[in-house]
């Protein structure tokens, strides 16, 4: 499975500037044959809480739509980030639309980040969600997710893959890339991780880091590299060589996690 992950130097707010980067990174992805390219958390805006300006109704949503169009022009599967409302407030959501444009994920952030107001802007989600792609199942996630294990073991049941996408600052880096690893080891998974670059409207600093790691916690090389795109080759049947030669799962003790947490 070929995937392209996009770290994105986002413009504050600037959903039409934002396009224009995603067009230049979606020419780039041409000569791959790639199954799915990844954009950062939020991608047309930035981690942003101006709820009320940055979001849209699913119904309409002009960054679905657009999206959905480029996915059938360049006729490949994407994930990327939008803030969506309905009747209730806003929620940051992670979208997974095919090459023939049809939206088959749309996942909402279980953990909103507290620590920066998100929680005071956004609801949290209640579903996790999954896809079966490519001789494999992908899960979902978003950001600040990534700190809480309890999701990953739920969604490692089913996936082989589990993507998050990501504004996650320069200052915390070292826990994006640590927490990753450890997601990857404990849940015999790959994981997914797409961080966005350059600086935000709040002045925060962003380092390109985006990344993959193996069941076994081992970092994979990208096969192409540049500024702001890796693309990379993996294998999701290595999942299950490596879980039949150490069933790790097989020792949990689930009920007991559940009278416990």
């Amino acid at each position: 499975m070929k995937i392209a992950l996009v770290s994105l130097n986002q413009q504050w707010e600037d959903k039409e500037a934002n396009k224009k980067l995603c067009l230049q990174h979606l020419e780039e992805c041409k000569p791959f044959g790639l199954d799915l390219v990844i954009f950062p958390e939020m991608t047309l805006t930035g981690f942003s809480m101006n709820a009320e300006e940055i979001a849209e109704i699913f119904e309409n949503s002009n960054t679905i739509s657009w999206f959905a169009k480029q996915a059938q022009k360049f006729k490949i599967n994407m994930v990327f980030g939008v803030v969506l409302k309905s009747n209730l407030r806003a929620k940051n959501h992670l979208i997974f639309v095919s090459k023939d444009g049809k939206l088959l994920v749309n996942y909402a952030k279980i953990h909103p980040f507290s620590f920066s107001g998100e929680s005071k802007f956004y609801d949290g989600g209640s579903e996790i969600k999954f896809i079966e792609f490519a001789n494999s199942i992908l899960g979902f996630t978003i950001c600040y997710d990534l700190r809480f294990p309890e999701l990953f073991q739920a969604l490692s049941n089913k996936s082989d893959i589990i993507i998050n996408i990501a504004n996650w600052p320069k200052k915390r880096v070292n826990h994006w890339r640590l927490l990753l690893n450890a997601r990857a080891i404990e849940n015999q998974v790959f994981m997914v991780g797409v961080n966005r670059t350059g600086i935000d409207g709040n002045g925060l600093e962003y380092e390109k880091s985006s990344l993959i790691f193996d069941p076994n916690g081992d970092k994979i090389n990208p096969i192409f590299s540049s500024d702001s795109l890796d693309v990379f080759n993996i294998n999701p049947f290595d999942i299950k060589d490596f879980r039949n030669s150490f069933p790790v799962k097989n020792d949990r003790k689930i009920e007991l996690y559940r009278s416990i947490l």
